[in-house]
């Protein structure tokens, strides 16, 4: 789906121009420096997440079906390719619409956000059902991954042993659906999964199958969950698929994503180590201290700058 230079990496670009001139255009130095983005097998893919446009929706007022054109011309203005959907701009009444936008806007959707209840019975055969229903309905999207974040008990309550079991069991369950239609499941986490010292996150990575469950790991919460960044990365090893990305100032969320209470520079050099080429997710988000002082738009281009700059894309 979509023109296919929007799948096109600066990586892939300039191996295609030293092809083109038969290797004697580009000079070696210009080459050579294209190489100090990362290691052979490094190769992230940049997308964003959609939530911030959700905040911006609900603040006016506006249903998602009304506002998803909106919401992808400015994802492309900004300069992204690739885009991160919630299910919410999936469901029926408006899939048809947003798919076609998409194609329209020429941005790919090669991961999608699902909310999940799998810690009672009940509610995770219709969560499971209803993930599965979404991912065959959408499979000739490109879609690759299916991201979901468990929701917690009310008022943050702790989930007994036999809960977290039951939610191990309907991760694996679903993973395996998502397997046998081409894709992945990717597990992310709030603060709730890291209380008790991420007493949740660490069950889940006892209790499933590494094929079957891959992890998300949303940098700026695990920060603010009191997880120094860089250990609980290398704690999540092989099963890191994706990162969302986000900072703050003072523990205050920045209206775009650039320098701040996180070193990007530290976890980018982490990925390059490992020659991560999994996702890059771009997800600005408000609270009630952020200050903003630009466009929406604006805030985008920045952070997409950022990060291509930081993680040397």
């Amino acid at each position: 789906m979509g023109i296919s230079l929007s799948s096109q990496t600066r990586r892939e670009a300039l191996a295609g121009m030293a092809r083109l001139a038969g290797g004697t255009l580009l000079s070696q130095g210009f080459l050579a420096k294209s190489a100090l983005s990362g290691p052979a097998g490094y190769n992230p893919i940049l997308s964003v997440q959609t939530y911030i446009w959700v905040q911006r929706f609900q603040s006016q007022n506006k249903a998602l079906a009304d506002g998803v054109q909106e919401m992808l011309a400015g994802i492309r203005s900004a300069g992204f390719r690739r885009v991160e959907l919630i299910a919410d701009f999936l469901k029926p009444d408006v899939r048809d619409k947003t798919l076609a936008l998409l194609e329209g806007n020429g941005l790919q959707m090669p991961t999608l956000y699902a909310s999940s209840t799998l810690h009672e019975a009940e509610p995770a055969e219709r969560s499971v059902a209803d993930i599965v229903e979404l991912a065959q309905a959408v499979k000739g999207s490109g879609l690759r991954a299916i991201v979901t974040n468990p929701s917690p008990k009310p008022n943050q309550g702790r989930k007994s042993d036999a809960e977290l079991d039951t939610q191990a069991r309907y991760l694996n369950r679903l993973g395996g659906e998502l397997q046998k239609r081409g894709m992945r499941l990717l597990v992310h986490h709030h603060i709730p999964e890291l209380l008790e010292n991420a007493r949740e996150w660490r069950h889940q990575s006892q209790h499933t199958d590494p094929k079957l469950v891959r992890c998300c790991v949303d940098v700026e919460w695990a920060h603010r969950g009191g997880q120094e960044p860089l250990s609980f990365l290398r704690e999540v090893g092989t099963r890191l698929a994706s990162l969302h990305l986000r900072n703050s100032e003072g523990g205050v969320w920045l209206e775009d994503f650039g320098a701040g209470d996180i070193d990007y520079e530290k976890v980018a050099d982490y990925l390059k180590q490992i020659r991560y080429d999994g996702y890059l997710v771009v997800e600005l988000a408000y609270e009630k201290d952020t200050k903003i002082t630009r466009p929406l738009e604006e805030n985008l281009r920045l952070s997409r700058l950022y990060a291509e700059k930081v993680f040397g894309l």
